[in-house]
């Protein structure tokens, strides 16, 4: 299956694409991943991306040991087309709070794989998983926090929100409707 794009727009000089498929096979400078703190990649989209981009990500992860809820660290994307794989841990639902975190992990995740001098990211719908978050609120807090990033000034040209389900594709494409 190739990642398709179902819609795109520009905001400033970066443009925006909410994108069917597998996030592993993402051709961009840097893929997010929706991590843990203790940066333990077992399942969901951290799973694959250790599955298919090899252990070493894992064992660059062990060495950074703990990330707080709403940070993001990053370590190479070994066999994965990307350069760089930036880990943002989202928060649980139920944790308090969930909103400003989430928020806070998609804006440090840009921050990151910018500062790494990535130009094109891919993102997930961080902590709608296994972490609970429901879908429609957290596709507006991770879609709100995109704009706002581009709006502050970026040199990111391209952010890609990618999912591997129809379901959570719907529900992005509803929402970004909203924001255009």
């Amino acid at each position: 299956m190739s990642n398709r794009v179902l819609y795109s727009f520009k905001r400033g000089n970066t443009w925006i694409e909410i994108v069917k498929g597998d996030i592993t096979e993402e051709e961009v400078d840097a893929i997010v991943n929706a991590a843990n703190s203790y940066l333990k990649h077992g399942g969901g989209v951290a799973g694959a991306i250790v599955r298919k981009g090899g252990k070493i990500i894992q064992e660059e992860s062990d060495r950074i040991g703990f990330v707080p809820v709403g940070s993001a660290a990053v370590t190479g994307a070994g066999k994965l087309k990307a350069r760089y794989v930036v880990h943002a841990v989202g928060p649980r639902w139920g944790e308090g709070d969930e909103e400003e975190k989430l928020r806070s992990a998609v804006l440090s995740a840009l921050k990151a794989a910018e500062e790494k001098g990535a130009r094109s990211v891919s993102l997930p719908a961080i902590s709608t998983g296994i972490f609970g978050f429901p879908k429609d609120k957290g596709a507006e807090v991770i879609l709100r926090a995109i704009v706002d990033y581009i709006d502050q000034g970026t040199a990111l040209e391209r952010i890609r929100v990618c999912n591997i389900d129809d379901q959570t594709c719907e529900i992005f494409l509803e929402k970004v409707k909203e924001l255009v």
